[in-house]
């Protein structure tokens, strides 16, 4: 049986959340072997996959693919879709509908939308209309324009107090956990210990409820250089370069076939 937000709910304080991103069949079935939690099949496709420098040009029928691709690989963790830029801020009408799309045909379980305050109404509609819905405050990637850059938030006094707000708003409206992204480590721990639902930190510090990586990263195959927060465990783009340099040098040399 897959995971549901109620199991995801229930693991706070009992052991930490794991999450990986996935954006496609076989690295879904692989962190499912690994015992993942939450795949999330995140905006960051954009920037991981599709070769944008921001996740602000990621459209909704890029997320329905992709998340598409992810549940055929009938994963045991909780698959939740990232609700891009453009269907965050329309109608909420038009956002229910983009919702739906991504439980009805894409197959997720949950969908993500980025903001506190500003878009807890927003996801109180969604959840009375039966979508389930991960928060995710801090950094916001999808402003980064409006942000000017990626940064670690609530450093200061002023923005620990916005980051409270917007996680108990999140909270409040209904959200079964909350993504906490580029938040400083000792506000991340204040904020777990306001929260009732988890907190799944992303270069957030150790005192979340659980964390989340995007799977390229972790994997050596993102493109430049990686957050200063990402562990490394394989280098598997170095690994591929490499086979495929073998595979030209062979064919050139009539070693293969």
């Amino acid at each position: 049986m897959n995971t549901t937000t109620q199991t995801i709910r229930a693991l706070k304080g009992k052991r930490p959340l794991v999450s990986l991103t996935a954006y496609d069949f076989t690295t879904a079935r692989l962190a499912s072997q690994a015992g993942v939690d939450l795949i999330l099949v995140g905006d960051s496709l954009g920037t991981t996959v599709l070769g944008y420098e921001t996740t602000v040009p990621v459209t909704l029928e890029m997320m329905l693919h992709h998340t598409a691709a992810v549940t055929r690989a009938r994963p045991e963790g909780l698959v939740v879709t990232d609700i891009p830029f453009p269907e965050a801020h329309r109608d909420p009408g038009e956002l229910l509908d983009a919702c739906s799309r991504c439980l009805q045909e894409a197959g997720a379980q949950a969908v993500k939308i980025e903001g506190g305050v500003g878009v807890a109404e927003r996801i109180s509609r969604l959840i009375a209309a039966g979508i389930p819905v991960l928060g995710h405050v801090g950094l916001l990637p999808q402003r980064i324009h409006e942000l000017g850059g990626y940064r670690k938030f609530g450093k200061t006094a002023e923005e620990r107090e916005t980051l409270l707000a917007d996680a108990l708003a999140v909270e409040q409206a209904g959200a079964f956990a909350i993504v906490a992204e580029m938040v400083d480590a000792d506000c991340a721990r204040d904020l777990r210990d306001a929260l009732k639902v988890p907190l799944i930190g992303i270069g957030a510090g150790p005192h979340c409820d659980g964390q989340v990586l995007v799977s390229h990263d972790l994997l050596g195959l993102t493109a430049g250089k990686t957050p200063s927060f990402v562990k490394r465990y394989a280098d598997i783009g170095q690994a591929i370069g490499d086979a495929f340099k073998q595979y030209a040098d062979d064919v050139r040399n009539r070693k293969f076939p």
